[in-house]
């Protein structure tokens, strides 16, 4: 019996994926989730180009953290090596979600920050979801899925953020990335930002001049669901 040494990532990346598609997070293959094994230094992520109907567990291609493919007999995601990059840099996540969600590429294609107007938002995070700016001419003629993933890095830096406090992201122009400790938690996160994202673009609809929330109910509702004294949702 040949064992499989990666079949629990290749089962965490799959489920993780198929919950694009059932969360309105994806059309066609526009989008990509990876699970990672840091034990192993790898990551399961899924194939490039392939409709979501016809993915499987063993489908998913397994990546190291330089981007080389391990096993697998199908290319991995043309943004592997953008995944690869975050992990190799941020020891203490275990899954990044890629997708064109409409309202969150909305806000990434508009070069915003995607504003944090109210308690939904607050909830999952105290700062306004960064929009990284537009890659640079010499970073696009270079290797550039490589590229994109210290676009998301040095966004965060220049900020004074750290992913562990933001788990997602927008990079201006192109759409979101999410991260998180596991596959699920980075597919939550993308449903988080692509909702508060739609809630966003509607609130200045109604009202363009819209306050920002304001830090005492930012501070507030954060740390009641992750703070200390945690309360909500437990």
């Amino acid at each position: 019996m040949i064992v499989n040494p990666y079949q629990h990532i290749q089962e965490e990346a799959y489920a993780a994926n198929m919950q694009l598609p059932e969360l309105g997070l994806v059309l066609f293959t526009f989008g990509n989730v990876s699970a990672a094994d840091r034990s192993l230094g790898v990551f399961a992520i899924k194939p490039s180009g392939v409709p979501y109907k016809d993915l499987s567990p063993d489908k998913m291609v397994i990546v190291d953290f330089d981007g080389k493919t391990v096993q697998g007999n199908l290319r991995p995601s043309s943004d592997t090596l953008t995944h690869a990059v975050l992990y190799k840099h941020w020891e203490k996540i275990g899954g990044v979600v890629h997708t064109h969600s409409v309202y969150g590429t909305a806000w990434a294609q508009a070069q915003r920050d995607i504003i944090n107007y109210g308690t939904t938002h607050g909830d999952h995070t105290t700062v306004d979801i960064p929009c990284a700016p537009p890659m640079s001419d010499e970073m696009i003629a270079g290797d550039y899925e490589y590229q994109t993933g210290f676009q998301i890095m040095n966004c965060l830096a220049e900020r004074g953020l750290s992913y562990e406090e933001c788990e997602m992201i927008l990079v201006g122009n192109h759409a979101p990335f999410t991260w998180g400790k596991n596959a699920d938690k980075a597919v939550y996160n993308s449903a988080v930002l692509e909702t508060v994202a739609k809630m966003a673009t509607l609130t200045e609809q109604i009202n363009p001049n819209a306050p920002r929330l304001k830090d005492a109910l930012i501070k507030k509702h954060y740390e009641r669901k992750h703070g200390p004294h945690s309360y909500y949702g437990q």
